[in-house]
């Protein structure tokens, strides 16, 4: 028996019990009436249909009769058939937005999901627990930068890492990537990005990975003295860096990898990109832009607290690489990772023999030997010198030659 044709049942019951004792004069119309909760007039129009119509005549047509906008079956078996033949793996919500988009989808979500769930294609999921404490955004984009890394089978049978770097004031992701495996590079591509678009933030929310910071041992405190190449680079750039303590701390993050572990692998699959290089491009140009649209927020506050990134004698790059410190050798070579680099001639000084140089060493392997604020040497990947024009013009020697 349907909800409704039970609660018509037990209103007829209630009606029929308070009519027999109307007429056997114990109650009154207007008692009888209170009881019912109607008024007395719509009591005595109610005995009158009972009495010449019966139960039948209690009955309330407007609860049997379809609704004027009612679903046609037709309309309802289109739905659940794009459902079951394109999006059977979808979340309501994310077959829902496709819906809408590409199928010209006019019903509400409660009505997509509820039809959804009547025709056994989803679960209804269990009631979550309350979040009883919940962090406040910041009120300006450009205050607070979570970035965070995922590792999951984005697409089928191949495990890659998800690089997301997004605002806490608005939700926006501001870069996302995906790269073999999460580390220092990949950190400072992010920030990079960030940097470049929108200009330089306060500061930055990330967990305790060992590119971010040192620990003594897993899960202990940060050492906010002994810095990272990350932890130095940020540092120049003013950019404070906080540490999480825990998953919940990172709460906004971790919810945004949740929706992304669902959606993305099914538009990836959708579009038939297994290529990594694809994959991204698709990221930048097509999902994540979509991806915006739908889930950032307003600020809380009008305004930013970005603050334009104007290079003068430094570049960005030179300062988001890695950056180690050296000692020219007595024939002006220097040793940086089992190789020799040669200086040539300098118009500044005769010979750089025991100075304190630093080594740049950028995300595409090429090498920059600097003495204070000056370049004294650029090499590319392969270890050639280049001159100003950016030509190589001499090769690298190996130290095992």
């Amino acid at each position: 028996m349907s909800k409704l044709k039970f609660l018509q049942g037990v209103r007829i019951m209630q009606f029929n019990n308070i009519y027999e004792r109307w007429k056997g004069k114990h109650l009154t119309a207007e008692e009888a009436a209170e009881l019912l909760g109607v008024h007395k007039r719509t009591f005595r129009r109610q005995c009158r249909s009972y009495e010449s119509k019966g139960a039948n005549g209690l009955y309330d047509l407007r609860l049997v009769k379809a609704a004027h906008n009612a679903a046609s079956v037709d309309e309802v078996m289109d739905m659940l058939t794009i459902f079951e033949t394109r999006y059977h793996n979808f979340t309501a919500a994310h077959f829902y937005d496709k819906w809408l988009d590409s199928h010209n989808g006019t019903r509400s979500y409660s009505w997509v999901k509820s039809r959804l769930q009547e025709a056994g294609l989803i679960k209804k999921s269990k009631l979550k627990g309350k979040h009883r404490k919940k962090r406040p955004r910041r009120p300006l984009p450009g205050m607070l930068i979570h970035q965070d890394g995922s590792t999951h089978e984005w697409v089928s049978d191949t495990k890659w890492d998800l690089i997301v770097t997004m605002d806490d004031a608005t939700n926006e992701i501001y870069s996302a990537f995906f790269v073999d495996e999460e580390g220092t590079w990949s950190s400072m591509l992010g920030v990079k990005e960030v940097i470049e678009q929108h200009g330089l933030f306060c500061s930055f929310y990330t967990d305790r990975g060992s590119h971010y910071w040192h620990t003594k041992t897993a899960g202990d405190k940060v050492n906010k003295h002994n810095l990272t190449q990350f932890g130095r680079a940020l540092q120049q750039l003013g950019i404070e860096m906080i540490p999480a303590y825990s998953p919940e701390a990172r709460g906004r993050s971790e919810r945004m990898f949740g929706t992304l572990q669902s959606r993305l692998p099914k538009e990836l699959a959708l579009a038939n990109i297994t290529d990594m290089i694809k994959a991204n491009k698709f990221l930048k140009e097509e999902f994540v832009p979509a991806f915006n649209r739908k889930f950032m927020v307003t600020p809380i506050e009008e305004g930013s607290a970005f603050v334009p990134w104007l290079p003068s004698n430094v570049l960005l790059k030179d300062i988001l690489c890695i950056q180690e410190q050296r000692t020219v050798n007595n024939d002006n070579t220097v040793s940086y990772k089992n190789k020799i680099f040669q200086l040539p001639s300098s118009v500044h000084r005769c010979h750089y023999a025991k100075a304190k140089i630093r080594v740049n060493e950028y995300i595409d392997g090429s090498i920059a030997i600097f003495h204070g604020p000056r370049k004294l040497a650029e090499y590319d990947v392969n270890g050639n010198l280049k001159a100003a024009n950016g030509n190589s013009i001499c090769q690298l020697k190996n130290i095992s030659a």
